[in-house]
Parts: structure tokens; C-alpha cells; sequence
């Protein structure tokens, strides 16, 4: 985290890429599975390392990314989790000019079934994104209220690096958020 660099440019940290690479290495990833990331460079930075093992590109979308902050740009940590537990809390309510959780979850449902209408019914997706708006992707698939009790950081590696596992067509999550440690070869079955 760096307060003079925007958030949508931050990287990866150093442990954040070798837990990426760990995971890759693994080789648990699906060769030819497709690639969708938001254009965010942490977002980025995870595909590229997929990607080295996928043989695919990366197609990326803007309507990906985070929940927009932009309009409070870097908050000190302690701050940052107030927002968020109001932007969870009030879904319907802009956080000091925040992106309401509503139109966040719009957006990424609608990427999301964008993305995978453009790929084959057998092909496997893999979605590197932030963590606010795979909450609000999993709340919509598993048919659940919009909560902080469904992040990320409820559930798994606090820092991130986590997924979930769903089908998209059939409205079931198939996993809460899991640590990329305990991805096991069964999620690409």
C-alpha cells in the first residue's frame, strides 16, 4: 500500500506474488483455461502469472475492478475497514462518495456473464479480481444478502489471495472464499 500511488495501480506485494507463483507451481491450473481479469495492476499481475501456466491470454475488462473509492482515495487501514463495513452495511448508500455495494454488484454480475457467454460450456474460467466485488459476485451466485460476513477476510487469507468456486448458470457456489494454498486439482475436475 502506498498513499502517494492510486490504488487501481498498486502491485502485488512481495508476498503476494510468491503465493501466486507457489500456486502456479503446484500445476493445479487447467492448461487452456480461459483468463478474465479486471484492468487493475494486482488483478493484473495474478493473471500474467496464471497465464504463464494456462497458455492463454488475458482478457481484461475495466468493468472488472474494485468498487470504486476514488472519491476518498487512500485511507489509513482503520479507516479503510470502517468504509468498508458500511459499504457492506448500507448497500443501497454511497460511502463518502464511494460506489454503492448495489451498482458495484451490478456491474461485476453483468461482466461476469458477459465473460462467460463468450467461451465454450466445457471451458474452464478463471476471474482475477479484488476482493469487494467477489463478495458482492458470490452474495449474487449464492443467492445471498449483501454482507461483510461474505468477505474475503471472514473467511480465508485475510490479506486476499483467496477464491471461491461456482457455476454461474445454475446460481450455486460451490465453495466459500478458500486461502490459494488450499486450492486443491478437485476444483478443475
Amino acid at each position: 500500500m502506498d498513499p502517494e500511488v492510486p490504488v487501481p495501480l498498486w502491485g502485488l506485494s512481495y508476498e503476494g506474488r510468491a503465493r501466486a507463483e507457489t500456486f502456479v507451481a503446484r500445476c493445479i491450473v487447467p492448461s487452456g483455461a480461459i483468463l478474465f481479469s479486471s484492468r487493475e495492476t494486482k488483478a493484473l499481475e495474478l493473471a500474467e502469472i496464471l497465464a504463464a501456466a494456462t497458455g492463454t491470454p488475458i482478457l481484461t475488462d475495466h468493468q472488472m475492478g474494485e468498487n470504486d473509492r476514488s472519491a476518498t482515495g487512500f485511507l489509513p487501514p482503520a479507516l479503510f475497514e470502517d468504509h468498508a463495513d458500511r459499504f457492506f452495511a448500507a448497500p443501497t448508500e454511497s460511502v463518502n462518495g464511494w460506489e454503492r455495494a448495489v451498482d458495484a454488484q451490478k456491474r461485476i454480475v453483468s461482466s461476469v456473464r458477459t465473460a462467460l457467454a463468450s467461451i465454450p460450456g466445457n471451458a474452464f474460467a478463471i476471474f482475477c479480481g479484488h476482493g469487494a466485488v467477489g463478495t458482492l459476485l458470490k452474495c449474487h451466485v449464492g443467492g445471498r444478502a449483501i454482507s461483510r460476513d461474505q468477505d474475503q477476510s471472514r473467511w480465508a487469507n485475510r490479506g486476499g489471495g483467496n477464491g471461491f468456486l461456482f457455476d454461474f448458470g445454475s446460481g450455486q457456489l460451490l465453495s466459500e472464499w478458500t486461502a490459494m494454498e488450499e486450492i486443491g486439482p478437485d476444483w478443475f475436475a
